[in-house]
């Protein structure tokens, strides 16, 4: 007897395997956000990334089989915040 994959079941079973794992993901972008938000640094790159990872889930609808589904995951580095220096303003001829 032949195994049957029900696709559907199987698609269901991806999108919550990626959703545990973009969990850890999108809190690591959730803190370089507020990182950068501090720091005064560009965002962008970071909205981008948490935009990837809500969107993953979707790439399982368009996927037709096994599979295509187990290629899916969330790989990707996490956004690093470059860290800017601090520069103290000083006045010319005060000695501090």
């Amino acid at each position: 007897m032949a195994i049957i994959i029900d696709i559907n079941k199987a698609k269901d079973i991806t999108k919550d395997r990626l959703r545990a794992e973009r969990t850890p993901l999108l809190e690591a972008q959730d803190v370089a956000f507020q990182r950068a938000l501090e720091n005064s640094s560009d965002t962008s790159a970071i909205v981008a990334e948490k935009q990837r990872l809500r969107d993953i889930t979707k790439q399982v609808d368009t996927a037709t089989t096994l599979d295509e589904l187990l290629t899916l995951n969330c790989d990707k580095p996490v956004a690093e915040v470059t860290e800017q220096p601090v520069v103290e303003p000083t006045v010319e001829g005060e000695n501090l």
